[in-house]
């Protein structure tokens, strides 16, 4: 039995208790049985399956295998969570029930009223009782018979009201249902995003920390190498400093020499030169002798064997870029995912 809305006067208390009575998925008066939701909302049990249905493609039926699912409650939007017994499990509301037979009685007992009914423009006081299938709109029997509907095809107008209703009510559970997809996609893709910014920060740091090792391997690497090449520069420097301080001190002696023959050579007496000249010849023949010091090797100053060469590990470092077969990996595994979904 259906009970149109305004069958009351407008601002009765009992059409505000009617509006209390709609339920937000069919917009009919709720029908037994009623379901409470966990916010304490209320649906019809069949407006409340075909909404979670929807939500749960792959839920089969009661005492399926698969342990539940989910829906979105239409007036709030808050997350109901069903166990395996869908919406049979959700508690019945006894309460809502019994006021609506209430509400049922007291609407079947009072009388309609004139002008509560639409009247045919034509016949005025004929009601809207049929339904032109040929024009689409609501007519009388007298348009039917003598009117402007006479020779078209017409149906009980209950008949095409419990079509379209029914049709609506399936166009509008369709769009609750598609609205729960999106908003469970909507979540989805804002989780994405949050698990994409944190992997994100957690590969900069890895990045950093690698970098960072390297960096510290190549200090470490070119201090061992300096103090290679320190060692070896203290080394020929040393001996170089040794061999000038050794030719200093023959030159020395040799000037020395040099001033004491030309100290001899200038003696004008014959019996005094003579004394001292074999003696000083003689010195003079085993300094110019004897006197050969330790030289360095052509050479010896170049530092070139701690040349070192960095232009493969400069390559490496300049072609150094991500692993792409991982990414690809994952690329193309997501798309599998995307594709059986």
């Amino acid at each position: 039995m259906d009970f149109q809305a305004g069958i009351l006067q407008d601002g009765s208390p009992m059409e505000s208790l009617e509006k209390q009575l709609i339920c937000p998925i069919c917009l009919e008066m709720f029908s037994k049985p009623v379901v409470i939701l966990p916010c304490q909302h209320n649906l019809c049990r069949k407006c409340a399956n075909d909404v979670f249905q929807a939500a749960n493609p792959y839920w089969q039926s009661r005492g399926s295998l698969i342990s539940g699912g989910r829906f979105r409650c239409p007036s709030c939007r808050h997350e109901v969570l069903l166990d395996r017994h869908g919406v049979y499990g959700l508690q019945r509301n006894l309460l809502v029930e019994n006021i609506i037979e209430i509400y049922k009685q007291e609407c079947s007992s009072r009388p309609l009223k004139k002008g509560e009914h639409p009247m045919c423009k034509e016949h005025e006081d004929e009601r809207i009782n049929i339904y032109c299938v040929t024009c689409e709109v609501p007519t009388c029997s007298m348009c039917k018979v003598f009117g402007a509907h006479k020779d078209c095809e017409v149906a009980p107008l209950q008949t095409v009201f419990q079509g379209q209703k029914t049709e609506l009510n399936n166009c509008i559970s369709m769009l609750v249902a598609g609205n729960d997809r999106i908003q469970t996609i909507i979540s989805q893709l804002e989780d994405s995003c949050q698990s994409t910014e944190e992997n994100s920060e957690a590969a900069k740091r890895e990045l950093c920390a690698r970098f960072d090792a390297l960096a510290a391997l190549l200090e470490e690497k070119k201090s061992e190498l300096l103090q290679r090449i320190s060692q070896e520069q203290g080394d020929k420097t040393a001996f170089i400093q040794s061999l000038i301080c050794q030719y200093k001190e023959q030159l020395e002696k040799s000037s020395r020499l040099v001033e004491t023959a030309i100290q001899a050579a200038e003696e004008s007496g014959g019996a005094a030169f003579l004394m001292n000249a074999k003696q000083l010849i003689k010195t003079i023949v085993e300094a110019s002798k004897g006197g050969r010091l330790e030289k360095i090797e052509q050479g010896y100053e170049s530092m070139d064997a701690f040349s070192v060469s960095l232009d493969h590990l400069t390559e490496a470092v300049r072609t150094l870029d991500f692993d792409p077969a991982e990414e690809d990996e994952e690329y193309f595994d997501g798309e599998e995912e995307e594709v059986e979904e």
